[in-house]
């Protein structure tokens, strides 16, 4: 776990790693909360295969502006270097924003894989490194301590780098997961897939309808009972406000004052047939689209078998 506190040395390893495929990188940033937060540790591994933690480094770049500069610009905008993150969205902040270039997010990854696949009660890193690589006893603890303090404790760098082994750990299994469940729309069974399609539709038909039953009765008992929650569930409400103005209204405010409305509606089945032949008065422009629908075929039931 080399922790560089040096800029020179934290450069000559930023050299090194623009030969490196793909990248592991966690950051750590001091007053967070505050209007004005400082990017404090750049945490990188480049190769997860290794779980000791010697490979990844901890580069200290706290009030060192010339050095982040020098790693967004050998690193983040570099195209050809994968850098992988957890909420990616939120370091790349710190680390060349929208300059960066070839960015993988691993929350991103765990979102796009269907519930039922990888049903997860959240999509925290290390609700990720538990289910999927089976690490216990995850400490998140330091994830709120104190980033801009010298020196850092030891459990602050310990925390620092196993971040990057869970990041790491959890983007190959989630390759995996992705792997595994890739389908070839041309040799598809068709057969074998809209029978498990019609018995998948079925039972959702019977858990909506027990979901919306069950929904609705517990709302209005816990309204009647006036409880806001219980153990499992809270109930909260709210004023729904719709605003609805004539259009000969917006016609006249048009006329009356130098309001731009030239912007395209879209004229419902309804607006259309109360338009008549009046609609043909209209410059309107026609989008066409297609759309498949889906339906199972009802089973015809054979006398034999009653």
């Amino acid at each position: 776990m080399p922790y560089l506190t040096a800029a020179r040395e934290i450069c000559s390893l930023i050299t090194k790693y623009t030969k490196s495929p793909t990248l592991w990188i966690d950051t750590e940033v001091a007053d967070y909360k505050s209007r004005n937060p400082r990017l404090s540790l750049i945490q990188i591994l480049d190769n997860p295969q290794d779980m000791t933690g010697d490979s990844v480094y901890i580069l200290d770049v706290l009030d060192q502006p010339d050095v982040i500069a020098d790693f967004i610009e050998q690193i983040m905008i570099n195209p050809n270097i994968e850098k992988v993150f957890h909420n990616a969205s939120y370091d790349v902040r710190f680390l060349g924003n929208k300059k960066a270039k070839n960015i993988t997010c691993t929350l991103e990854m765990a979102k796009s894989i269907p519930y039922h696949i990888l049903p997860l009660p959240n999509y925290q890193l290390k609700t990720l490194a538990t289910v999927l690589c089976n690490f216990h006893d995850v400490d998140k603890q330091e994830q709120s301590s104190d980033w801009g303090k010298r020196p850092l404790t030891d459990d602050q760098l310990e925390y620092a780098y196993f971040d990057c082994i869970y990041l790491a750990q959890v983007h190959l299994q989630l390759l995996a997961v992705q792997s595994q469940n890739l389908t070839n729309p041309e040799t598809e069974d068709l057969n074998l897939l809209s029978a498990r399609y019609t018995e998948v539709e079925q039972q959702r038909k019977l858990i909506n309808s027990e979901f919306d039953y069950l929904q609705e009765r517990l709302k209005k008992a816990m309204q009647i009972q006036n409880v806001s929650e219980t153990e499992y569930c809270q109930i909260s409400g709210y004023e729904r406000k719709s605003v609805k103005v004539k259009f000969t209204e917006l016609v006249r405010l048009v006329e009356s004052q130098d309001v731009d409305l030239d912007f395209p509606i879209t004229l419902t089945e309804k607006l259309q047939k109360d338009l008549g032949r009046n609609l043909e008065q209209l410059d309107v422009s026609i989008e066409t689209t297609s759309v498949w629908r889906l339906t199972a075929k009802s089973q015809e039931v054979d006398v034999n078998d009653e």
